[in-house]
């Protein structure tokens, strides 16, 4: 009887046993087994590699286009039908098998990193559900769709509720700023009745104190009633009369004796100014020529200072058509030497006109002189 085993095991190139017995039937069976190439997949697989890149004479690691170009190479010097003079068929026999081994080896090694690649895009990519039935209710929920339901009905309820709470605290709020806003109005409004209240008794105590030294006793008018506001209807009589007995008494606003001051102040200049040019003559000599220049440069700063008082003027004035505008010194000093000039022709003329007056008079004194003569000697 004869037995024949054959195991195959996954993974394991050329790994055949076979057993082969003969079996008498008075003896005890003694088999005789025979491996062959029974080597583990591990070890001898790379050692196979290893040498098969060493028959080739390339690294491990290196390109496809490499192993290639290196067995041309070989081909070449050991094909048997190369001619070549190294032809031999053992030897090209193993750099055929090395070539087969380190081409799949290769292949082998490009398959896992491309796989590698697609593990790490797959453990990258979104892990949300896409799933049509996710769509519905916000995406609220898990399992069925009723249990999916019931989960998003919950969740409408809290959110209602989270939004009545916020609605409330906005309400609350807000009354709350509205309250503080009219304690804070309350305070500024007893603030100015204490002030109001404050200045009335000021003043009464002012008048009492006046009527009490007699400041009072000797004004015109004491005893009469005050005449009655009739001009405009639209003002207030008592702010008429207040005004009225301000203006009586001498009063007048800031603006109003800003307004003079620097009137006063700009005719003084020009004044100044043309006094000064009389005094120098004409014509001028280089000497007065710098003296008058002098006189220029000072009129200039005053009118710079006057326009500064005139800026503060625009600010308290009360009426927009009463503002000032700003004075040229340039074209004041023009107008003074034309105005100068003016006086020097108009004293010329004068002069002339006085001369030939008297040389009218003496003619006629001569004339009515030689007919006194002339009668007598008739």
């Amino acid at each position: 009887m004869k037995w024949l085993s054959v195991v195959l095991m996954r993974k394991i190139q050329c790994h055949i046993s076979v057993c082969s017995v003969l079996v008498p039937k008075k003896h005890n069976p003694a088999p005789r087994c025979f491996d062959y190439g029974h080597r583990l997949l591990s070890d001898h697989r790379h050692k196979n590699i290893k040498e098969s890149y060493r028959i080739l004479k390339v690294q491990e690691g290196c390109s496809l286009d490499d192993v290639r170009n290196v067995y041309r190479d070989l081909a070449k010097q050991y094909h048997p039908d190369s001619g070549s003079a190294t032809a031999d068929a053992a030897i090209f026999v193993q750099i055929q098998e090395a070539y087969t081994t380190v081409l799949n080896d290769i292949a082998e090694k490009m398959k896992s990193r491309e796989k590698a690649e697609e593990d790490e895009e797959d453990r990258f990519k979104s892990k949300a559900p896409q799933h049509r039935h996710y769509l519905s209710f916000e995406g609220i929920g898990y399992g069925t769709p009723s249990q999916r339901q019931k989960q998003y009905m919950q969740f409408r309820v809290d959110r209602a509720s989270e939004q009545v709470m916020e609605y409330r605290k906005q309400i609350m709020e807000s009354g709350l700023a509205m309250s503080e806003a009219m304690l804070a109005k309350d305070v500024r409004q007893s603030k100015k009745a204490k002030i109001t209240q404050a200045m009335e008794r000021l003043v009464e105590d002012l008048i009492q104190e006046s009527m009490a030294k007699g400041d009072f006793d000797n004004l015109s008018g004491k005893g009469k009633p005050l005449r009655k506001f009739s001009d405009c209807p639209h003002i207030d009589p008592m702010t008429h009369n207040l005004n009225r007995i301000l203006i009586d008494n001498g009063y007048q606003p800031e603006w109003i004796l800003m307004q003079k001051e620097i009137r006063e102040t700009i005719e003084k200049l020009r004044k100044d100014m043309v006094i000064s040019r009389k005094k120098l003559g004409d014509p001028m000599t280089p000497q007065k020529a710098k003296q008058w220049q002098e006189i220029c440069e000072h009129f200039i700063e005053d009118v710079k200072a006057l326009n500064k008082r005139i800026n503060d003027f625009n600010l308290v004035v009360p009426l927009l058509s009463r503002q000032m505008v700003h004075f040229n010194a340039g074209k004041e000093i023009a107008k003074i030497q034309e105005l100068h000039k003016i006086q020097v022709e108009k004293k010329t003329g004068n002069d002339t006109e006085k001369t030939e007056n008297k040389s009218g008079r003496a003619s006629d004194i001569k004339t009515s002189f030689l007919n006194w003569i002339t009668l007598i000697l008739k």
